[in-house]
C-alpha cells in the first residue's frame, strides 16, 4: 500500500470515527449544549483568560440567559454589531461580534459591563468598558 492510499483510508476512518461521534449530525442548536470558551473562526483566542460565566456577576448569567432567549433586551444597543475599535478580539470580519449589557446595580445609565458574542459562539466579558476582555465559559 503506497503512503497516498494510506493516507486516504485514514482519512476515511476518521471520517466515520467523527460522524458515529456526532451523531450522525444529528444535533440542533436548540439540543446542542452551549459552547464553553470557543476559537474564534477568524483569529487566535489563546491569549485571553478564561474565566467561568459563574465567577462573574450574577448580572453576567441573568444577560448570557437573555442572549439564550433572544431577548427581550433592556436596551435599544443590545445585540447591535460590536466594532472591536480597541482591537483587543481577534480581528474578525464587520458583522462577527455582538454586544449586550451586563446591568450594573445603582448605575443610572448602561454601565460598563458588556458581553462581547462572536459568531462561532464565543462570549467575552468586559467590566471596564472594552479597556479589556476575558473569555467566559459558559458551562461553568
Amino acid at each position: 500500500m503506497t503512503n497516498i492510499t494510506k493516507s486516504r483510508v485514514a482519512g476515511a476512518l476518521l471520517a466515520v470515527v467523527l460522524t458515529l461521534f456526532t451523531g450522525f449530525g444529528l444535533a440542533t442548536p436548540a439540543s446542542a449544549a452551549p459552547v464553553s470558551a470557543t476559537q474564534a473562526e477568524c483569529g487566535d483566542t489563546s491569549g485571553f483568560t478564561v474565566v467561568a460565566l459563574s465567577s462573574l456577576p450574577a448580572e453576567a448569567t441573568d444577560t448570557y440567559e437573555l442572549i439564550q432567549r433572544g431577548g427581550p433586551y433592556p436596551y435599544e444597543q443590545d445585540g447591535t454589531v460590536f466594532q472591536n475599535r480597541e482591537g483587543l478580539l481577534p480581528d474578525c470580519a464587520s458583522g462577527y461580534y455582538h454586544e449586550y449589557t451586563v446591568e450594573t446595580p445603582g448605575s443610572d445609565d448602561r454601565g460598563a459591563r458588556r458581553i462581547v458574542t462572536g459568531s462561532a459562539g464565543e462570549y467575552f466579558y468586559t467590566g471596564d468598558h472594552y479597556a479589556s476582555f476575558d473569555l467566559v465559559d459558559v458551562n461553568s
